[in-house]
């Protein structure tokens, strides 16, 4: 019998001040260490939602995410363990309030980090977010759950609906993406797809531009207008989200991997359930730092 594994997320929060990279430290009482925000996913929660959610309880800091910079797997408790981290920027501070899992936080020059930090691998992730360069996240969300073709009366299918499961899906959505700091939205003008991501529209107080050329119809017609207007939106390096379908998504991340440069590997699968995403996160030159495949969300 395989165990399941416990899964926590933390972050690597880094920021400039008088010229010089500090890096968020979290002291605990109960272990005496000085460590890297962190904390276990708790159940039905969203890995990425977890990150933001443990910084922000153990800190008070609110973050966007950037790249993820690694996992640690450990046995802990006679279980294994699994922490992924992701590198981290403040957008938000609430105050700090100690209590007994977090009971001191430091801002650490980069330089001090490695005497600093009780354990060597938080060094080591430390490191490696330092070494990444600025980056803007392109996401690429295929539609949440629609109801089935054979249960829609209408006559163009550009109309048929989320289900009640893909709307669940589309407010879930919309604080995930809101973590990546991605605030221009393209989508497939299909009501289902608009339709998911229009709690995140509401959210972040920004209109959805419609794609034609992203609709199945379209791409049916002229795969190649699909496959340039991807590109086209990549190049912009806003940080942005792309909503399209199940048949579509193969020519949009073929494209991008193409424009880019980056040999495909499962990354670029475009093989996604309803409401999972890829994130690629680019350079200032448009250049690939990382591409990550998350999954659906559960429903909210």
């Amino acid at each position: 019998m395989v165990e399941d594994i416990l899964r926590a997320a933390g972050v690597v929060v880094l920021r400039r001040k008088s010229r010089k990279r500090e890096v968020l430290t979290v002291h605990r009482p109960h272990r005496a260490d000085w460590s890297l925000p962190k904390g276990k996913v708790e159940f039905g929660e969203h890995i990425l939602a977890a990150a933001i959610r443990e910084c922000d309880e153990e800190t008070g800091y609110q973050v966007t995410l950037g790249p993820c910079v690694g996992t640690m797997e450990y046995i802990a408790a006679g279980r294994p363990k699994r922490v992924d981290y992701w590198l981290a920027e403040v957008v938000g501070d609430e105050g700090f309030a100690p209590d007994d899992e977090v009971d001191s936080i430091a801002w650490v020059p980069i330089k001090d980090a490695g005497s600093h930090l009780t354990y060597a691998a938080d060094v080591e992730l430390v490191q490696r977010a330092a070494a990444i360069p600025p980056t803007t996240p392109f996401v690429v969300l295929r539609h949440a759950k629609a109801i089935k073709r054979s249960d829609f009366t209408g006559s163009d299918d550009d109309d048929r609906p989320l289900s009640g499961r893909g709307r669940g899906e589309a407010k879930a959505l919309a604080p995930l993406l809101e973590a990546f700091g991605v605030r221009s939205i393209h989508s497939s003008s299909a009501k289902r797809c608009t339709a998911t991501v229009r709690p995140f529209a509401r959210r972040i107080d920004v209109e959805t531009v419609p794609e034609k050329a992203l609709t199945e119809h379209a791409h049916d017609a002229d795969a190649e207008e699909a496959a340039r207007r991807i590109v086209e939106l990549y190049a912009r390096c806003e940080p942005t989200v792309v909503v399209s379908h199940r048949p579509v998504l193969p020519t949009l991340l073929d494209a991008l991997a193409a424009h880019t440069g980056v040999p495909e590997d499962e990354s670029w699968d475009p093989r996604l359930s309803p409401a999972a995403f890829v994130v690629i996160h680019r350079d200032s030159r448009g250049g690939v730092v990382g591409v990550e495949r998350y999954p659906a969300p559960e429903r909210s």
